[in-house]
């Protein structure tokens, strides 16, 4: 009888080990659901386009100005001159620009800008040369975007389109809802067009990239009842005199390279 007890509270353990067992298996596999890891490489010097600039604000797509390299953010994210320091302490990663003001503005008690974006004019050391063609959307993957790719304006933009963003490191994904100006008593700027999308957003997720249906669209601008406001990249990038940078070294010859032969 002893030998019996003994086996049966073995028997037991066992049981209850292996139920400890699948609960943390099954923990583990809902942790990895809602918080997925990123599998891609991190570049040296790293893709900002599409990840965190700062802990307030995000990148969005690298672009030309010029014969320097930009990536944009949020207008409001910073004054024009603001210097951005790493989160690591590794130094300076660039300088703020002024915000894509309208040449003419319709509601003079407002901020009239085209679309809430700045050009923040990066440190040589920050530029990944041979990736200025992409946008580091995290668990997302990569995304390269092919010569010669159009940002988008608000016209080409449709309800019931794909959305996609990574601000905070937190990739998400989502449809529009609606689209048309911003214009609001409490609310000091004026935007001909801001688009809503059906993703929550937070502090932190300012000027990251926004892509719809995988083309460079806009920047996120404000929290709509918890959800995505942004502002179209076209008309960001007309007003600021950017090209937006859809070969490996944006169609500049990298410092130390030599010129490329002209036929």
């Amino acid at each position: 009888m002893h030998r019996i007890r003994t086996w049966s509270r073995t028997r037991r353990l066992l049981v209850v080990l292996m139920v400890i067992a699948a609960a943390e298996l099954a923990f583990m596999g809902v942790q990895a659901y809602l918080h997925p890891k990123r599998t891609t490489l991190v570049y040296n010097p790293r893709v900002i386009a599409g990840q965190q600039l700062a802990g307030w604000c995000a990148g969005g797509f690298y672009a030309r100005q010029g014969d320097s390299i930009v990536v944009t953010s949020a207008g409001h994210c910073a004054p024009a001159g603001t210097v951005v320091n790493a989160d690591d302490g590794s130094g300076p990663i660039g300088v703020f620009g002024p915000k894509a003001f309208m040449a003419t503005c319709p509601h003079p008690d407002h901020e009239c800008v085209a679309s809430d974006i700045a050009a923040v004019v990066l440190e040589p050391s920050r530029i990944p040369w041979g990736h200025l063609n992409e946008v580091d959307m995290g668990v997302g993957g990569y995304r390269i975007l092919a010569a010669g790719t159009k940002p988008l304006t608000c016209g080409d933009i449709k309800v019931g389109d794909l959305v996609e963003i990574d601000g905070r490191q937190e990739f998400r994904t989502g449809k529009v809802l609606d689209k048309g100006e911003y214009l609001h008593a409490d609310d000091g700027s004026y935007f001909p067009c801001i688009v809503a999308a059906s993703i929550n957003a937070g502090s932190g997720d300012s000027g990251g990239a926004v892509l719809v249906n995988g083309v460079p669209a806009g920047a996120t601008t404000r929290e709509l009842g918890g959800k995505l406001g942004f502002t179209p990249l076209a008309e960001g990038l007309e007003a600021l005199g950017l090209v937006l940078c859809t070969t490996p070294d944006c169609d500049l010859t990298p410092p130390g390279a030599s010129p490329s032969a002209t036929p």
